[in-house]
């Protein structure tokens, strides 16, 4: 439901995976390292997660995402976030399989019908 610019994508602290087959885009994701939380843990948030539809089905998503975990992980990265659309249902099954669970709006971030907020922690 809110969807960053390009040029947010560019910013420092931000992961940005491809996923390509002969060239052609198959999907997408990015992860924007967000600081430390209330509990000093360091946190980030998952953006723009894509899957071209002719790519759907074929698990591209899981490929992303877990490319986008392993990132996490990498730097240190306790907690992940993310908001996204509550008609998303493939998106929010593929989160839950690997362990995101609701939780309130957190940042910036308004309380809206439309949105669902989801934590995972992974440290």
């Amino acid at each position: 439901n809110f969807l960053v610019d390009v040029a947010s994508l560019k910013q420092p602290g931000v992961a940005f995976f491809v996923a390509r087959d002969a060239g052609q885009l198959l999907g997408f994701g990015a992860i924007a390292a967000r600081g430390a939380d209330e509990a000093g843990a360091l946190w980030a948030e998952l953006k723009r997660m894509y899957v071209a539809p002719a790519a759907r089905g074929r698990r591209i998503g899981r490929l992303i995402l877990d490319r986008l975990l392993d990132h996490a992980k990498a730097q240190d990265i306790a907690v992940l976030r993310l908001e996204t659309g509550n008609k998303q249902l493939e998106a929010l099954s593929l989160y839950r399989s690997v362990g995101f669970a609701h939780r309130g709006p957190f940042g910036d971030y308004p309380d809206n019908e439309s949105s669902i907020y989801m934590e995972m922690r992974i440290a």
